[in-house]
């Protein structure tokens, strides 16, 4: 019961920018239900990824995986930003953001397609979760008449992008898509996605949250690991089952635990919310450059798999240094990205360079040492030990030189 007076609670209709200073502001029940969603979308390209991985077909599916991962993260981006400035949670909110999970399950039907050529499944998920979006943007043009430009290139960019996209695929699929045109069109077009949010924010910012932005980023982490070990555990599973448990499979499974955790901890060593809230304007390549670290942590995942299935064959140097090699490369891409990240949102006094070399180095390690004869499971849990190295400098150096590591 309210007291005599009180004013009655309202929910907000107009799609209003929000507050960027907004106290206690986290992911909404609604976020983490479409994040879902993409589970599956992720869990299938990095499936994808694991069966040519383990027929020694990496390289030639390694573009397939790479477009069906920007399409993935490119729509789950672009849903948290837009919400993170304008989430006003009413029915139509809610509408448009299941129409946009019913198209990440489109897509994700449609994704086996991809690395095959058949984009045609593909692109009607891809544009059946990038229209409502569109839908939504002019909404907050309507409710946020002081960002009304901004909000209509966002929505006519998308919708332009989202044309060429459908005709591509017509082309496409009658046949009057030259050959040599597919991979420059397809680039062409991934292009004029990345170039839209630029090009919309010219006019004017969005008032997106920076901790909330800085929360689902790092939620999107979890996803990926959870994927991960969950795929790495279903592989072990399936290797007890096949020959019964061994200290080797326990071994894998505790290298695959120990390495998903130094992921873990080392992603969340960067300051990301305050880097955000101080400098915004380091948003674009903060944002943008999580493209690397999300695809090349879900291949992380994959190559996991790819350990775990080698352990059902005898011993073989050949194929464990395979297996041993789908973690490695992944993992020293996520090493870089991450410390990319970090420089350029933190621009700390402590640098780091030399330090990133280290953990490459040590990253090194288990490919090397395998190669000269260490069984598998070892050289997993071999390469935990660079993202030790660096949790161990960060966590020293924060308590013993907090001005080198703050954000400037």
């Amino acid at each position: 019961m309210s007291e005599p007076g009180a004013a009655a609670p309202t929910h907000p209709k107009a799609t209003r920018g929000r507050d960027i200073h907004e106290p206690h502001r986290t992911a909404t029940p609604l976020e983490l239900l479409f994040d879902l969603t993409f589970v599956i979308a992720v869990a299938t390209a990095a499936s994808q990824l694991h069966h040519a991985e383990g027929a020694g077909h990496t390289l030639a599916t390694l573009p397939g995986y790479a477009v069906a991962f920007f399409a993935i993260w490119w729509a789950w981006m672009n849903y948290t930003w837009f919400a993170s400035a304008y989430d006003n949670d009413d029915v139509s909110y809610r509408v448009l953001t299941l129409l946009q999970m019913v198209g990440a399950l489109v897509f994700a039907t449609g994704v086996p397609g991809l690395f095959k050529g058949d984009t045609t499944l593909g692109v009607a998920g891809y544009v059946a979760m990038r229209l409502p979006l569109c839908l939504q943007w002019l909404r907050a043009a309507q409710g946020d008449p002081q960002r009304r430009a901004t909000c209509l290139r966002y929505a006519g960019g998308v919708a332009f992008v989202q044309v060429l996209w459908i005709v591509r695929a017509v082309a496409a699929a009658g046949g009057w898509l030259p050959p040599g045109w597919a991979w420059p069109t397809l680039i062409a077009l991934i292009v004029a996605e990345l170039a839209v949010p630029p090009w919309a924010e010219s006019r004017g910012t969005t008032p997106w949250h920076a901790h909330h932005i800085a929360e689902r980023y790092s939620g999107f982490v979890i996803i990926i690991l959870g994927e991960s070990i969950l795929g790495a555990a279903n592989a072990i599973g399936n290797g007890v089952q096949a020959s019964g448990l061994s200290a080797e499979l326990a071994l894998v499974g505790l290298g695959c635990t120990l390495l998903a955790f130094c992921l873990w901890w080392m992603y969340f060593l960067l300051p990301s919310g305050e880097a955000l809230h101080r400098h915004r304007e380091r948003a674009f390549f903060w944002g943008y450059g999580h493209y690397l670290s999300f695809a090349a942590l879900a291949a992380v995942g994959s190559g996991l798999e790819v350990v775990a299935d080698a352990m059902k064959t005898p011993p073989d140097t050949a194929a464990a240094s395979a297996a041993i090699n789908a973690v490695a490369i992944p993992l020293a891409i996520f090493i870089v990205s991450v410390w990319a990240l970090h420089r350029h949102a933190t621009r700390s006094a402590d640098r780091q360079a030399a330090l990133a070399l280290i953990v490459l180095a040590c990253t090194a390690l288990g490919p090397l040492a395998v190669a000269q004869g260490l069984p598998l499971p070892w050289g997993l849990l071999l390469l935990s030990l660079g993202p030790i190295v660096a949790i161990v400098y960060n966590e020293r150096g924060r308590k013993r030189a907090v001005e080198r590591f703050a954000v400037r």
